[in-house]
């Protein structure tokens, strides 16, 4: 299963990770969102312990979802040192999302 990450964790759980982060900014309302959510938990376990794969729920936790300008849901974003390296914003199938991981680690 993904990390659930809030406002409060993001700067320990994403900005200061030594891995690549893949952050999936979601709401329990979007149909779109519950597509990507088993893609999510799934790359969550086959990266174990070389990438960091986490959700974060844009209703309860709009901080870090303001922050890095997510409009439109589900969006994916891909971390690296702290840093924006990529997005995908929308449904997209599993491997564009462990190729982004990928090109990361």
């Amino acid at each position: 299963m993904a990390l659930e990450i809030t406002d409060a964790t993001f700067d320990e759980v994403v900005l200061k990770s030594d891995k690549p982060v893949l952050v999936d900014f979601w709401a329990a309302w979007c149909g779109p969102c519950r597509m990507v959510g088993p893609i999510v938990d799934e790359i969550s376990t086959e990266y174990d312990g070389k990438a960091v794969v986490g959700k974060i729920d844009v209703d309860a936790n709009q901080e870090f979802a303001a922050k890095y300008g997510v409009r439109n849901i589900p969006t994916v974003l891909i971390f690296k040192n702290g840093e924006v390296v990529d997005k995908q914003v929308g449904v997209a199938p599993k491997n564009v999302y462990t190729g982004k991981i990928d090109a990361a680690i």
